[in-house]
């Protein structure tokens, strides 16, 4: 049985949906529980967005994260991935206004379409330090979009 959502994609589960950025209450101070480790370490922050207007347009971040990584330095990009993909990453550059918010810009475009993200979709964004992130996607019905799965729709029938 194919997914809702698209030929690639297949739901998994559901998401929360909130629409506010998640922050752990000591982002600094990683997990050592298994939930919270991925095949980059441990995860030191995670937050959500919410897709409006133009997807494939500057993105911003929510001010607790670019808080956070500024803390040591403002990144100029980030290496972006999607969560069950470990091989490709795609490089985003990030710009900051005069009020130190911080947007994705050039390649976050790619990224978009390459996701065929659309306006509604929640990411759910994975930090693990030195620029590294994964991201989670969910669609308008808040079921999980997986890009690189092993089930095939073939499999399915």
């Amino acid at each position: 049985m194919a997914g809702r959502g698209g030929g690639r994609a297949r739901g998994r589960g559901r998401g929360r949906g909130h629409g506010k950025a998640a922050r752990s209450p000591s982002p600094a101070t990683p997990s050592s529980s298994s939930s919270e480790m991925d095949v980059e370490g441990p995860v030191l922050f995670k937050f959500v967005l919410v897709l409006k207007g133009d997807p494939r347009g500057i993105q911003r971040l929510p001010d607790f994260f670019a808080d956070y990584v500024a803390s040591d330095d403002r990144p100029g990009t980030l290496h972006l991935r999607e969560d069950s993909c470990g091989y490709y990453r795609w490089i985003v550059d990030v710009i900051y206004d005069a009020r130190g918010k911080m947007y994705l810009h050039i390649g976050w475009e790619k990224f978009a379409r390459h996701h065929s993200l659309e306006a509604g979709f929640i990411l759910l964004f994975s930090y693990f330090g030195d620029r590294d992130m994964s991201v989670k996607v969910f669609d308008e019905t808040r079921c999980r979009r997986d890009y690189h799965g092993d089930i095939t729709d073939e499999e399915d029938d």
